[in-house]
């Protein structure tokens, strides 16, 4: 499992499918497709057209939420919050082989992890401007908590930079999610590869 996963900006579906290409040229080993007003067949689409570009540049294409775009396009994974549904059922209508994450938000939720799970989202460690809901932020010493509670691969999530592959690794996580911090830079495939190299040496 690489270490770095980008989240995609909602938007127009070429500036999506850019995002997700420049992800993946720059070594992102997971690209996930967030976008919760796009109509599921719009979504379908994408997921269809993207998913051999991305397999041939080693990328998995994760589907935020859609459970059933997720299963009927066979998207490489699907991840789903806490409450997207009963975890237990999702994972029984998943093929072999597809990956079901989860995001948790605390402590108490990671003692409690589904059978099922492959690997969890956990955050967000800061406040961030892409999810105005979300929930406390836990700072890198609740996602180490997190992180020892677990006991599943375990990518950090929120308001995440260049310069934070450290203390994510400090904290016991597989990897850092990103969104605007390579969506939004000026060259996302050069920001992915220096995130990706960042990492390497932290």
């Amino acid at each position: 499992m690489g270490p770095i996963y980008v989240i995609t900006d909602p938007g127009a579906a070429l500036a999506v499918a850019e995002q997700a290409r420049a992800a993946a040229r720059g070594g992102a080993a997971w690209v996930q497709l967030r976008d919760k007003t796009a109509l599921d067949d719009d979504l379908a689409a994408l997921v269809r057209l993207l998913m051999p570009e991305l397999t041939a540049l080693g990328a998995r294409l994760i589907v935020n939420d859609r459970v059933e775009v997720a299963l009927a396009t066979g998207a490489h994974g699907l991840h789903i919050g806490q409450g997207d549904g009963d975890v237990a059922l999702i994972r029984q209508r998943m093929p072999a082989g597809m990956m079901l994450g989860l995001s948790i938000e605390t402590v108490a939720q990671a003692r409690v992890i589904p059978p099922g799970v492959d690997y969890i989202g956990a955050g967000p460690v800061r406040a961030t401007q892409t999810k105005h809901d979300h929930a406390t932020p836990i700072g890198f010493d609740g996602l180490a908590q997190i992180v020892a509670e677990a006991g599943l691969p375990t990518y950090a999530i929120g308001g995440l930079k260049p310069g934070d592959a450290a203390a994510v690794r400090a904290a016991g996580a597989c990897g850092m999610a990103v969104v605007t911090a390579v969506t939004r830079a000026p060259d996302a495939q050069a920001t992915t590869r220096a995130l990706l190299s960042e990492w390497s040496v932290a």
